[in-house]
C-alpha cells in the first residue's frame, strides 16, 4: 500500500515541474513554520496521533496602504479507520485593504511507515480549491476620472466573476527523534487564477529541516533547535535560518530570513496549548519605519485521545 502511495506522490510531483513554465503570482507566507505545520507540508497531518487545532493570523506590513493580512486554521488527526493522518486546512488572504481575497481550502491525507527502530517516513497528498475575487468598488480606473472633477464616471470595464479552479499538493516527511526532514509541492498543477485572462498561479517548492538537540538527557522538555527553511516559486527564493530555545514552557527563537528580515518569537509550550508571537524586523530598504515590520499570532490545542494500536512515533519538532 505504501508503495503505490509513494509512486501517487511521486506522479503529482513530476506532472506540476513540467506543466507550466509561466510565473505571475505568489502566496501568503508565515514565519511561525512549525505552528503551522499543515500549510509548511502536509505530511505533517495526524503526526501529533490526537486532534489537534492551529489558528494562525499575520499582519505584513501594516504602515503601508496595501498591507497583506493573512488567516490559517487547520484540524488533523490520525484516524486508524484510514490507517493514516487527515486534516484540513483553510487560509484566508486579504490584500491591499480589502481589494483582493484568495481562499484556499484543502482535504489532506498522510501515511506513515516505520523504517525499523529509529526511522520513520510520512508521505502525503492534498486536494482542494482555490479561489480568488475582487472588491470591484475599491477600484477607479482612467476612464471614471475627470480632469476637472476628479472620480464621477462610470468605467467601461467589465467586472469579473470570482476564480474557483481546483488545486494539489504533495508532501513528504522523514524523521528520527532527534533529526526531521521534509519536501512539499504547492500548486502542482498550476492553476490559472486569471480574472479576465490567463495568470498561472507558478507551483511553490518548500524544503525544511531541523535537529532537536537536549540540554541533558534528563529534561527532554529543555532544548535548542537550529533549523532551515528553504521555498521557492517562479523566480523567487527565500531561504530562513533560524533556531529555537525551549526550557519548560517557554520558546524564544530568532530566524534570518535572507537580506529580508530578522524574525523574533516569544511562545509558551504547555502539554495541551501553545501560543507564540513573532515579529519580523525588516532590514531590506524597505524599513521599519515605512512597514512597521509584520506581526504574527499563533494558537494552538491539541486533544487528549486514546492510543493507537500499532507503533506510532510522534515526530519531534519545535512548536513555532
Amino acid at each position: 500500500m505504501f508503495k503505490n502511495f509513494l509512486f501517487l506522490f511521486l506522479l503529482v510531483t513530476i506532472m506540476g515541474i513540467f506543466s507550466s513554465d509561466k510565473v505571475i503570482a505568489q502566496d501568503a507566507q508565515f514565519t511561525q513554520f512549525y505552528a503551522n505545520r499543515l500549510y509548511l507540508n502536509p505530511a505533517f497531518a495526524g503526526s501529533e496521533r490526537c486532534p489537534r487545532v492551529a489558528l494562525n493570523y499575520r499582519n505584513e506590513w501594516p504602515a503601508l496602504n496595501g498591507q497583506f493580512v493573512t488567516y490559517s486554521a487547520s484540524y488533523d488527526q490520525y484516524s486508524g479507520h484510514l490507517q493514516g493522518g487527515v486534516g484540513l486546512l483553510v487560509t484566508y488572504d486579504n490584500a491591499g485593504q480589502g481589494t483582493l481575497f484568495t481562499m484556499d481550502a484543502a482535504a489532506i491525507y498522510a501515511h506513515q511507515i516505520n523504517l525499523g527502530r529509529k526511522w520513520s517516513v510520512r508521505a502525503a497528498v492534498q486536494a482542494g480549491i482555490h479561489q480568488k475575487s475582487l472588491n470591484w468598488d475599491k477600484l477607479v480606473f482612467g476612464d471614471q476620472i475627470s480632469s476637472k472633477f476628479g472620480n464621477i464616471y462610470t468605467t467601461g470595464e467589465v467586472q469579473p466573476g470570482t476564480v474557483l479552479v481546483p488545486d494539489f499538493g504533495a508532501g513528504l516527511l522523514i524523521y528520527s527523534e532527534t533529526i526531521f526532514g521534509g519536501y512539499s509541492a504547492h500548486h502542482i498543477t498550476q492553476p490559472n487564477e486569471g480574472f479576465g485572462g490567463e495568470s498561472i498561479l507558478p507551483m511553490k517548492h518548500t524544503a525544511h529541516a531541523g535537529l532537536i538537540v537536549p540540554f541533558n538527557n534528563d529534561h527532554h522538555d529543555s532544548f535548542i533547535s537550529p533549523n532551515v527553511v528553504f521555498q521557492a516559486q517562479g523566480d523567487f527564493r527565500e531561504i530562513n535560518l533560524g533556531v529555537f530555545v525551549e526550557k519548560g514552557p517557554a520558546v524564544v527563537g530568532l530566524w534570518y530570513r535572507n537580506r529580508d528580515a530578522f524574525i523574533v518569537l516569544l511562545g509558551i509550550h504547555m502539554e495541551a496549548w501553545t501560543i507564540g508571537y513573532t515579529y519580523d524586523v525588516t532590514t531590506s530598504k524597505l524599513s521599519i519605519q515605512n512597514s512597521n515590520g509584520s506581526h504574527e499570532i499563533s494558537f494552538g490545542m491539541k486533544f487528549p485521545c486514546k492510543p493507537t494500536a500499532k507503533v506510532f512515533r510522534l515526530v519531534n519538532c519545535p512548536s513555532f
